[in-house]
C-alpha cells in the first residue's frame, strides 16, 4: 500500500523565525489569519546583533500586545563614535531606543505567537515552489507544507538563497561579524558607542541584567592575519584606546564569540518568485547605523499590511500584493540602506573619519541629520 505525505495547510507559512518572521507571525494571528513559521533553531537562541532598538518600533509593540520590560532595560539616548587616534564625538539620539538581547526579545516575541495560536515547526525549508496561485514548501526533514502565502524571514545569507537564484547569493562577501556578551565593564546605561579599528568597527552597548555587547564587523581578510579572535583582539581591537579600556576589565559571557561569515549588503528584492522577503532577507543595512532590528519589526508590519489586503478584499490580486509591498518597502527603507553605504564608506576611511570629528566635533545638527536618514518615524499606524 502506497502512502501519500501528510500535507499540513496554512494561509500563511513563514520561513525563519527571527524578528522580522516572528513579529509578521504575530501581527497575522491576531487579524485572523492561519500562520506557520518553519524555523531551524528553537527559542531562546542568542544571535549575532547589535541588540538596540529604535523606539519608533514601541507603538507598533504595543498595539500587538507584547509586553517590553523596559523598566528592567537600559534607556539608550546617546551615541558616541571614537577613532583609534583617540577622538570622540558624542550626539543626543533623536528618538532614542532600548538594549535587550535577542535571547530575550526573540522569546518574547515567541512566547506571544504561541499564544496568538501561531504554529512552529523547528526544522529548514529546502524547495519552495510556486504553481497555480499556491505555495508549495518542502523540508529537511521530510514534512510537506501548502500555503497561499510565504514570507522569506530567514536571515542574511541561507542555502534557500542558492535554491531561489537570488543574485547576491552567488557573489562573495568579505564581512565577517562577530559578537559576544561581557561583564565586568561599566559601560553608561544611556549609550551606544561606535569604535572603530582596522578592517573594521565594533559597537558597545548594554542590554539587561547588566550586561554589555560588543558586537563587530570586520573585513575577513583583516581578521584572517591575526588567526582568531583573541589574537584580533590583541593585535588590532586595542589599538582602539576606547576599547582596550573595554577589554581592561570585561569579562567574557560567552565560551567564544558568535561568528557570522558572508555578510552582504548588496541589493535584494523584497520580492522574489512570489515570496515577500522580510527583514534582513529583504535587505541588510550597514550595522553602525543601529536600526536593522526596528526595520525588521517594521516590514513585518508592512508585509503583514499587504497580505491582509490580499485576504480580505476580494478584488486585491496577487500582482496588487507584491506590488504595494514592494513599493511601501522601498518608500521606507531604500533611502536608509543608501545612506547606510555612504555612512559606512566614510567609517571604513580612518583619515576621513578621524578628520570628520577633528572639522565636525561640535555639528550636532550634521550628525543628527545622518541619524534621522538612517532612521525611520514611530510606526503609529
Amino acid at each position: 500500500m502506497m502512502y501519500l505525505p501528510v500535507v499540513n495547510r496554512y494561509d500563511v507559512v513563514i520561513i525563519g523565525g527571527g524578528l522580522a518572521g516572528l513579529t509578521s507571525a504575530l501581527d497575522l494571528a491576531k487579524r485572523g489569519k492561519q500562520v506557520a513559521v518553519i524555523e531551524k533553531n528553537t527559542f531562546p537562541q542568542h544571535k549575532v546583533c547589535g541588540e538596540y532598538v529604535s523606539n519608533e518600533v514601541l507603538p507598533y509593540l504595543t498595539r500587538l500586545g507584547v509586553s517590553i520590560p523596559l523598566e528592567k532595560l537600559p534607556k539608550i539616548s546617546n551615541l558616541r563614535l571614537g577613532t583609534t587616534t583617540g577622538r570622540k564625538l558624542e550626539v543626543g539620539l533623536p528618538l532614542g531606543g532600548f538594549g535587550i538581547s535577542r535571547y530575550l526579545l526573540d522569546d518574547i516575541l515567541y512566547q506571544a505567537a504561541l499564544s496568538a495560536s501561531v504554529d512552529f515547526h523547528f526544522d529548514t525549508v529546502e524547495k519552495v515552489n510556486f504553481e497555480n496561485d499556491v505555495f508549495d514548501l518542502h523540508t529537511k526533514n521530510g514534512h510537506f507544507y501548502k500555503a497561499s502565502v510565504v514570507i522569506g524571514a530567514y536571515g542574511k545569507r541561507s542555502n534557500l538563497d542558492k535554491e531561489l537564484q537570488r543574485s547576491f547569493f552567488f557573489k562573495k562577501s568579505s564581512w565577517l561579524g562577530v559578537k559576544a556578551h561581557y561583564s565586568g565593564f561599566e559601560h553608561p546605561d544611556n549609550l551606544v558607542s561606535l569604535y572603530t579599528f582596522s578592517g573594521g568597527y565594533g559597537g558597545l552597548s548594554k542590554v539587561e541584567e547588566g550586561i554589555t555587547n560588543f558586537c563587530y564587523l570586520v573585513d575577513y581578510q583583516a581578521f584572517k592575519k591575526a588567526g582568531n579572535h583573541e589574537a584580533f583582539t590583541e593585535k588590532v581591537l586595542k589599538r582602539n584606546p576606547w576599547l582596550a579600556h573595554f577589554f581592561e576589565t570585561a569579562i567574557p559571557q560567552f565560551e567564544k564569540p558568535l561568528s557570522i561569515a558572508q555578510v552582504s549588503f548588496r541589493k535584494k528584492l523584497p520580492v522574489e518568485n512570489h515570496i515577500l522577503m522580510c527583514g534582513d532577507t529583504a535587505g541588510l543595512i550597514h550595522p553602525l547605523c543601529g536600526n536593522g532590528m526596528a526595520m525588521a519589526m517594521h516590514s513585518a508590519k508592512i508585509a503583514s499590511d499587504a497580505i491582509v489586503n490580499f485576504f480580505d478584499e476580494a478584488s486585491h490580486t496577487r500582482e496588487q500584493m507584491e506590488r504595494t509591498y514592494s513599493r511601501t518597502w522601498k518608500n521606507h527603507f531604500a533611502k536608509r540602506l543608501w545612506w547606510g553605504r555612504r555612512l559606512q564608506n566614510m567609517v571604513m576611511n580612518a583619515t576621513l573619519m578621524d578628520t570628520g570629528l577633528k572639522l565636525l566635533p561640535d555639528s550636532k545638527a550634521f550628525w543628527n541629520t545622518v541619524i534621522m536618514q538612517t532612521h525611520g518615524s514611530p510606526i503609529v499606524r
